[in-house]
């Protein structure tokens, strides 16, 4: 599924081979998946973070928003070319929610 039609109803979260872990040894985070490692940047471990297991897109980006009192639709942006760049990598699963035009 293309990130640039995520519907904020959308709900994102790693896959079940994902994992978010801080290595000791290299004294930094790292996302694991079977014969994978991605090293992400400190804003990318915020927005992961939030994830948990699985959160609705908007809501995410709601909660950093007000967390940094920045503009929602600055952190829109943001949070969505991060996570496009993780489904790229199969980093991501997305789940869409339907909803009901009336």
């Amino acid at each position: 599924m293309s990130l640039a039609a995520l519907a904020e109803t959308d709900t994102v979260g790693l896959p079940p081979w994902v994992r978010l872990r801080f290595d000791r040894v290299r004294d930094r985070w790292v996302l694991l998946a079977p014969e994978r490692v991605l090293f992400p940047c400190p804003t990318s471990v915020l927005i992961l973070e939030r994830l948990g297991d699985r959160r609705r897109l908007g809501e995410v980006i709601d909660a950093l928003a007000e967390e940094f009192s920045a503009p929602r639709a600055t952190i829109s942006a943001d949070v969505r070319r991060m996570l496009q760049d993780l489904a790229d990598q199969g980093f991501l699963s997305v789940e869409a929610r339907e909803t009901m035009h009336g």
